[in-house]
């Protein structure tokens, strides 16, 4: 399994507009290179940080623009196969006009998936007053395990990933906007997620300066014991990996944890 994760700059300098249009022609390139699977990280298009602008750039997933031309990209049938794709996270606009950092998905055959942010940060601003609280835990099934998603901040909350562990999660695939600031915690806490879990970690994280504050990249797979298997650095760039999903079931076995679990 080839797994892509695009690390991309998300800065101030540049519009959301132009950004858009260089990232799909990014992830075409991707394609072309045969990977399985392409993860985009959080809210890339509009900013994690650039607050004041999401309602300009809230849609409905079926109407958002950027989403319609990596669809494009994906299927395209002289690209060769249908790409695996982790479109990153949106600013979603639902019909009754709340808001939402949703995640999408798209597979060969049909396979749909789309995640609401269940964990909002920014404590008295940011996610936490302006969007609305996911629900629901998401997890696709792909020819490689299932895959759970999660996004950025969802990355502190220990209990979803156990909860998407119950749902069958053998890979997690995170989507971020981390700080710079805070970066040792991203790196500390993917490892700990992996080793708990006994999953691969697939993280794909920002760079450059949105609304005011410095990302940390640092885009990264970690194994079932926790190894760091590629990190990517604080430039953007393409981390891609290849990985042998049948390492999970192996990790399992030879140390049998999960099936000493109590509290549940």
């Amino acid at each position: 399994m080839r797994v892509s994760l695009m690390q991309l700059v998300v800065d101030d300098a540049e519009a959301p507009h132009d950004r858009w249009n260089r990232v799909v022609k990014l992830v075409e390139a991707e394609r072309a290179t045969g990977t399985d699977l392409i993860v985009l990280p959080e809210l890339w298009v509009a900013g994690g940080f650039d607050y004041k602008s999401w309602s300009d750039h809230a849609a409905s997933i079926a109407d958002s623009e950027p989403i319609a031309a990596l669809e494009k990209v994906r299927t395209h049938e002289g690209a060769g196969p249908e790409t695996w794709l982790h479109f990153g996270s949106y600013v979603e606009r639902a019909a009754d006009g709340t808001l939402y950092n949703t995640s999408v998905f798209r597979g060969p055959g049909g396979v749909r998936a789309e995640y609401r942010k269940i964990h909002r940060f920014g404590f008295s601003e940011g996610e936490a007053t302006l969007m609305g609280a996911g629900e629901e835990l998401v997890t696709v099934p792909s020819p490689w395990g299932t895959l759970g998603l999660a996004t950025c901040y969802d990355l502190r909350f220990p209990e979803l990933f156990r909860a998407l562990l119950d749902r069958g999660m053998e890979q997690l695939v995170i989507s971020s906007a981390w700080p710079a600031k805070r970066i040792e915690h991203w790196r500390g806490l993917l490892k700990a997620r992996a080793i708990e879990d006994q999953v691969f970690v697939f993280a794909t994280n920002c760079v450059g300066t949105n609304g005011g504050v410095p990302l940390g990249g640092r885009s990264a797979v970690i194994d079932p014991w926790g190894n760091v298997v590629a990190e990517a650095g604080t430039g953007e760039e393409v981390l891609r990996v290849d990985v042998d999903p049948a390492l999970v079931a192996q990790t399992r076995s030879a140390l049998p944890v999960l099936t000493d679990r109590r509290l549940r």
